[in-house]
């Protein structure tokens, strides 16, 4: 072992950062992107399977007129 200092050359970590911070950022957007498509989907299926019949003729009864006014 010598007493001497070897000179090291200060590595440039700035670039590896922020290319990692990108990175994770990016995987980070696509899982929650997948979530929420996921999640999306499995609820529409989760309403469409719990409708009663009652739910295919709601608006059997419901005849709206144009419009209601008092003609002069």
């Amino acid at each position: 072992m010598s007493t001497e200092q070897e000179a090291l050359e200060p590595i440039d970590m700035t670039k590896k950062g922020t290319l990692r911070a990108i990175t994770w950022f990016s995987v980070g957007m696509a899982v929650a992107t997948l979530g929420i498509v996921v999640g999306r989907e499995m609820r529409k299926r989760y309403v469409f399977n719990h409708r009663t019949p009652y739910d295919f003729y709601s608006n059997a009864d419901e005849q709206h007129t144009g419009e209601f006014g008092m003609g002069i």
